[in-house]
């Protein structure tokens, strides 16, 4: 499901105002966080490599208000989360992506019950190539026909050379350096699903560990193109704007575009946690999620590049679980 579509759902429900004024910046309506009182413990997040930086950066905000709570982050892709918080292994699992049918399955039939998905920001997938190349824009069916070997998006030929989107000169023979996500990323398959249609992947892809060895690998190669979080952007690399179709519109990855749904590769990330809907969270629980749904915790999204989630759809997630 897209974020347009998200969002034009919560709307109907009264939940969520589109609009970019509600979506670019921080919402001055969140509420500001309050210290509790009797939280302790230990939290252990497992799961996406796109919201490492993410998870690491609320930690150290909750830790201002709870200098004694230790949190422990690994970050080796969604894939690696359904798992954690279903075994028990993890309380938070961030995901890039949606969980699966099969994982939501897997884990109800352990705890009797789905996991809880919180929507904590809304990224960017971004297509990003080398600075030096003057490519501006692509459409998806291009990026399908650059990436995929089955071409699911029509475009009507493959494209194995900068010449067949545009560039020439030296650049009209230049084959393509292509870098890729790993399987286990949620980043990975947003992309399939989204930007390949549901195709799969060239033989050719250069796969990575990480969305910051994506972007380095771009940086370094001068006919490099790749996929990774508008997060990771830097002044090595351009960021393309995209066409949701052949002949559409070019549209930047900006937070207007992202909050509106216009960009094509928009995307809410997420954590899951193991909420017994039957059950109030645990303090350590609590405290955290509700903060994510502050000012200090969307701050820290606007911060690390995401684009923050409106007070109205923050509200709605705090009065399900009850922590207003």
């Amino acid at each position: 499901m897209t974020i347009k579509t998200i969002f034009k759902a919560c709307a109907l429900a009264g939940a969520v105002t589109l609009g970019t004024a509600a979506v670019a910046d921080v919402d001055p309506n969140l509420p500001e966080y309050s210290r509790a009182s009797g939280v302790s413990g230990n939290l252990t997040s497992i799961g996406s490599d796109t919201l490492n930086n993410l998870m690491t950066l609320w930690a150290e905000e909750f830790a201002k208000f709870y200098p004694n709570v230790n949190v422990q982050i690994q970050g080796a892709g969604s894939g690696t989360a359904p798992p954690a918080i279903t075994e028990g292994t993890a309380q938070l699992a961030p995901m890039s992506r949606g969980m699966r049918q099969s994982e939501l399955q897997s884990f109800e039939e352990r705890h009797g019950y789905e996991p809880y998905a919180l929507p904590v920001a809304i990224d960017m997938l971004a297509v990003y190539v080398n600075r030096d190349n003057p490519l501006e824009c692509l459409s998806l069916p291009q990026v399908d026909a650059i990436f995929s070997a089955t071409r699911l998006g029509n475009y009507n030929e493959d494209i194995t050379r900068w010449g067949q989107v545009g560039l020439t000169g030296a650049w009209a023979n230049r084959d393509f350096a292509l870098y890729s996500r790993n399987a286990v990323s949620g980043t990975y398959g947003f992309f399939k699903d989204n930007a390949l249609f549901g195709g799969d992947f060239k033989s050719s892809i250069n796969e990575q560990p990480g969305s910051s060895s994506v972007v380095q690998g771009v940086t370094e190669s001068i006919n490099g193109i790749g996929y990774s979080g508008i997060g990771y952007r830097t002044p090595g690399v351009k960021v393309l704007d995209l066409a949701a179709e052949e002949g559409g519109d070019c549209v930047a990855a900006s937070a207007d575009n992202a909050g509106t749904g216009t960009y094509p590769l928009a995307r809410f990330l997420y954590v899951y946690i193991n909420k017994d809907p039957n059950r109030d969270l645990d303090p350590l629980q609590r405290e955290f999620v509700k903060m994510l749904y502050t000012k200090e915790g969307q701050e820290v999204v606007h911060r690390d590049g995401f684009v923050p989630l409106p007070e109205s759809l923050a509200a709605q997630i705090r009065a399900d679980l009850g922590i207003n």
